[in-house]
């Protein structure tokens, strides 16, 4: 059976500064992001849960960063890096702008992501929810052709991970479930036939316990 080990990634510098991160803009993760990890790194050591065949991350410094400091608890193998389990992308206009400007810049937009059209334009310029769940989807479909049978890690995003969850539920495109997916959590998923799979864990994240849960949080 191919098993899927989604980790979102750390807090992120963006969040903490309330920026539009994007591909472009990403700078990595904050000192708690970084800690978050390696506490997860620890966990792995500790206990061997999984034993990976593949580790991938998508092209956002903040997701191979956490891939890298989780790397060695996971057998050191190569990091791949695929940018079809990049975040949502928010196009070159909004990329690195604050949510403030952008709320003011944009406030029949960011009024209406509520609406539960996932063609509906989220950021100017940049991809449709669906455009994004059909990325997603893709690299999912390409993962599992080319490791069959095989155990992947994969270092990614919430919005990832949503996607990977409507996908293999098999639930709407939007709205129905609402989920919040916590930094450096685990979600695993089993695909135990074509086009089924098996939910074995959501948001697993016992690892942060001591931890704040965001850098405002203190």
């Amino acid at each position: 059976m191919t098993r899927l080990v989604l980790v979102r990634h750390g807090e992120s510098n963006v969040t903490v500064n309330r920026i539009i991160g994007g591909p472009r803009t990403c700078n990595g993760l904050s000192d708690l992001g970084r800690r978050q990890a390696s506490a997860l790194l620890d966990r792995w050591t500790a206990h061997r849960e999984i034993e990976p065949d593949v580790l991938i991350a998508s092209q956002y410094p903040r997701a191979f960063e956490t891939m890298q400091i989780i790397a060695p608890a996971l057998g050191d193998l190569p990091i791949d890096r695929d940018a079809g389990y990049g975040e949502h992308d928010p196009g070159p206009e909004c990329d690195g702008m604050s949510y403030k400007d952008f709320v003011a810049r944009f406030p029949e937009v960011s009024a209406n992501w509520d609406a539960h059209d996932p063609f509906a334009i989220t950021f100017p310029g940049g991809e449709t929810i669906a455009t994004f769940q059909y990325r997603v989807g893709q690299a999912v479909r390409r993962t599992i052709e080319v490791h069959t049978g095989k155990t992947v890690v994969v270092a990614c995003h919430g919005g990832v991970v949503d996607a990977v969850l409507r996908f293999a539920l098999r639930a709407p495109a939007m709205g129905s479930f609402e989920i919040h997916t916590v930094n450096t959590s685990i979600t695993e998923l089993v695909l135990t036939e074509r086009n089924r799979w098996k939910l074995v864990r959501y948001n697993d994240s016992a690892h942060l316990a001591g931890l704040p849960a965001t850098t405002n949080a203190g």
